[in-house]
C-alpha cells in the first residue's frame, strides 16, 4: 500500500503546477493525506478527486469553506494501519513531541506539519512523518506499507 502525505500547500487558488503533482505522485497513491495549511477551497476542491482523500485544518486554513468542512484531528483506518492526521500545534522545535503525545503508541503512524521541515521519526514510540512544505519547496513523502506493515518512506522534491 502506498500513502501519499502533504502539507502546507499554502496556495490562494490550485496553482498550474498542482495538476503535474497530483498525476506523478499523489493519484496512484492508495490514500492521499493533507497535514493542514491548505489556505484555499480551491485547493481543498481540487485533491477532493482522489478517491481516499483526507485532510486537517491547519493554523493557516481560515476560508469559511475549509473551517466548515475540516477538523484538527482525525483518526483514519488506511486498510487496516491506525493512522492519526494533523497539522501541529505550538513552537516548531516541540511539535513533534506535542502531536506523539496527543495521538499515542496505539498509532502506527501519525503525519504531522507546520513545521515545513521533514520528519521520518518515532518519538515515544510514535512513527512520525512530516512531508515538509508542498508549497513552499515541492516537499511532500511517499510512504510504502509492506505486507508485514513495515514501512519506507521516500521524500519527494517536486518541481513546482
Amino acid at each position: 500500500m502506498r500513502l501519499a502525505v502533504i502539507s502546507d500547500t499554502h496556495c490562494s487558488k490550485a496553482p498550474a503546477w498542482l495538476d503535474h503533482v497530483y498525476r506523478t505522485w499523489l493519484e496512484p497513491a492508495d490514500f492521499l493525506f493533507h497535514c493542514g495549511d491548505i489556505t484555499s477551497f480551491d485547493t481543498w476542491s481540487f485533491l477532493l478527486q482522489h478517491p481516499n482523500f483526507h485532510a486537517v485544518r491547519g493554523n493557516c486554513d481560515w476560508d469559511p469553506g475549509l473551517v466548515d468542512a475540516l477538523e484538527p484531528m482525525i483518526s483514519i483506518d488506511a486498510g487496516g494501519l491506525a493512522v492519526g492526521l494533523t497539522h501541529g500545534w505550538g513552537p516548531r522545535p516541540q511539535v513533534a513531541d506535542r502531536v506523539a503525545q496527543a495521538f499515542g503508541a496505539e498509532y502506527d503512524l501519525v503525519c504531522y506539519g507546520h513545521t515545513h521541515a521533514r520528519d521520518w521519526s518515532v518519538n515515544s514510540g510514535v512513527r512520525l512523518c512530516n512531508p515538509g512544505s508542498l508549497g513552499e519547496t515541492g516537499s511532500l513523502a511517499i510512504i510504502t506499507v509492506h505486507p508485514d506493515r513495515s514501512m519506507d518512506c521516500e521524500f519527494v522534491d517536486a518541481d513546482i
